[in-house]
């Protein structure tokens, strides 16, 4: 399951991926309109800007922008950025392998290739979700819900 960390993070990057570029947008308004208490998202805005996806302007006119286009970031990288592995088990993990404890064969485990599977197409879906693609998805769905 993903973390209210993770998701907050996503929204957050949504909503600045809607703003012009390289404007600065005040915490209180991404905290107010997303319904992320502040302080935690302090924290998550922070990391996001040490992992070189946001810059910050201090002072009058200041807040958070994004520095990379939301073409090019994507929710595998923020989820992995703040949950971890995205796999279910750690025998298919690739940045976060662990072999199982209880595991006899792993190679011939077919409990581990169910995993393996569902993995690669987790990874693969989110990969394909850049914050630029979820923009426009937020679009269509406003329009069909209208």
């Amino acid at each position: 399951m993903i973390t209210k960390k993770s998701k907050y993070a996503i929204k957050a990057l949504i909503y600045l991926a809607k703003q012009p570029p390289k404007e600065p947008i005040l915490i209180e308004s991404i905290s107010t309109d997303e319904r992320i208490p502040r302080k935690f998202l302090e924290a998550i805005l922070l990391e996001l800007r040490k992992a070189g996806y946001l810059g910050s302007k201090k002072g009058k006119g200041g807040g958070y922008y994004l520095i990379k286009s939301p073409e090019d970031i994507n929710m595998a990288e923020v989820m992995r950025l703040f949950d971890g592995a995205i796999a279910l088990v750690p025998c298919v993990a690739h940045k976060y392998y662990e072999p199982c404890e209880e595991c006899i064969d792993e190679i011939s485990c077919p409990i581990r290739e169910v995993f393996r599977v569902i993995r690669e197409q987790t990874v693969a879906t989110l990969k394909k979700n850049s914050f630029g693609k979820l923009v426009e998805s937020e679009k269509e769905l406003k329009k069909l819900s209208h």
